[in-house]
């Protein structure tokens, strides 16, 4: 039986109930437990602000930016428009031996918002690609240069992506596990041991490079915020400190700003508030405001005139994606950095960091509460909390209207930067409630 145009249209409003049934679905869903299935999922139909809205028309505030991606909220006019304009002008253009405007100008602002301009960016479609484009890049700098590296160095609990190379150096015990023995090898620095307590991580980084700098390509880090390890926070003087050991050992610096750019700690990149100048700078999520997928490796000049050919040495990059710049990521990516140049948020950010940690103050005594910490847009608030006691407190908050997602025993809220202070107030309110109610 066909529909006509009419039918079909009336027949997508139909949607039976809030939540999808677990065993009728044939989505695999990530990151998801298959207990998790078994009620079935809250199932969401439309977006805008910070909103949410399921099939029944109740409002849900995205208290995660849709997995820390939607930095303007849903359904932003500006961003939708560029996109229904793009649409209609030119869909696809790949960018091997070919250009397009939007690549052409996106190339150029992200250029501009480096801490020099003289660099080139290249393409990929999601974070985990920008990394694999920017370890390829590293291992081939030094090939080109006939003074190869084979390592790579990262800290305790990273998470990169998880595509082979991105999991290889941000490889996670509890996610990662099954995949081990397909993974490359990475040296580890221990983490921090809190915001301010880095010395012993400082000094493990150097007695690794003075053993074995001489073979490490690059360090990747996640700078001032490790996302998936729970929002485990630096000091920028921690970052600075590991900048300044690269740069004596001539170790290539890739800041993995996929979560924590565009505004997300406070600043435009969470390395510009340490003051440093990275050698690869990848890019994604807050690129486009979460509307299309999109995301870019931004690479210092001097390490893209080594890719030079030169007769018959050809050091060309033979890496890329189908889609790496796709006009109409592009078109969206343009629309995005234009609103954050023009409503001036990253100015805005501030105050309502400011609220932020102000509504989370009064955990900081709660006997079960190990940590209650800030950084820009990001509220954690780590728990001496079973694995079901977390997933109550989610309960909780999502039965009042907030999405949120524990990681392990850490709860957090990463909120769209567009979120007034009242909203952001609310939220953490209704958290507090929460983890008082059920750690009581």
């Amino acid at each position: 039986m066909s529909l006509n145009r009419n039918q079909a249209s009336e027949t997508s409003k139909c949607i039976p109930s809030s939540r999808s049934a677990g065993s009728g679905s044939h989505i695999w869903h990530p990151y998801t437990r298959f207990s998790q299935l078994g009620d079935g999922l809250l199932q969401l139909v439309r977006g805008e602000g910070i909103h949410l809205f399921d099939a029944d028309g109740r409002a849900y505030i995205d208290g995660i930016s849709s997995w820390w991606c939607m930095n303007l909220g849903h359904s932003h006019p500006a961003i939708v428009a560029a996109i229904q304009a793009q649409a209609s002008e030119l869909q696809h253009c790949i960018l091997g031996n070919l250009t397009h405007p939007n690549a052409e100008q996106l190339a150029r602002e992200l250029c501009e918002l480096m801490p020099d301009p003289d660099r080139h960016v290249l393409f990929a479609s999601d974070g985990s690609c920008a990394i694999e484009a920017a370890v390829r890049t590293a291992i081939q700098y030094f090939h080109n240069q006939g003074k190869p590296r084979a390592l790579f160095a990262a800290l305790t609990d990273p998470y990169h992506g998880d595509t082979m190379g991105a999991l290889s150096i941000g490889y996670m015990e509890r996610f990662h596990r099954a995949a081990h023995p397909l993974t490359f090898e990475t040296r580890r620095i221990p983490a921090q041991r809190s915001r301010h307590d880095f010395a012993e991580a400082v000094a493990s980084f150097r007695a690794l490079c003075e053993k074995e700098g001489s073979n490490i390509a690059a360090l990747v880090l996640e700078p001032l915020c490790q996302g998936a390890a729970g929002m485990r926070m630096a000091d920028p003087e921690f970052l600075r400190q590991l900048d300044a050991i690269c740069r004596e050992f001539g170790i290539l610096v890739i800041c993995d700003e996929i979560a924590m750019g565009f505004g997300r700690t406070g600043s435009m990149f969470a390395f510009d508030q340490a003051g440093i100048d990275p050698d690869i700078v990848c890019m994604g999520k807050g690129l486009s405001a979460g509307m299309l997928p999109i995301s870019t490796a931004v690479i210092k000049d001097s390490i893209y005139q080594t890719f030079a050919d030169e007769g018959e040495r050809d050091c060309t990059l033979y890496h890329g994606h189908t889609f790496a710049g796709n006009p109409i990521a592009s078109a969206a990516a343009l629309a995005t950095l234009k609103v954050y140049r023009e409503t001036d948020l990253m100015v805005q950010l501030s105050p309502k960091a400011s609220v932020l940690e102000t509504s989370l103050e009064g955990l900081v005594d709660h006997p079960r509460v190990k940590d209650a910490r800030c950084l820009g847009m990001i509220g954690a608030v780590e728990l001496d909390a079973t694995p079901e006691q977390m997933q109550q407190i989610q309960t909780r908050v999502r039965d009042k209207g907030i999405l949120l997602r524990p990681l392990g025993s850490v709860i957090y809220s990463m909120m769209p930067l567009t979120a007034s202070e009242d909203e952001i107030t609310h939220v953490s309110e209704v958290l507090c409630e929460a983890i008082q109610a059920e750690m009581s």
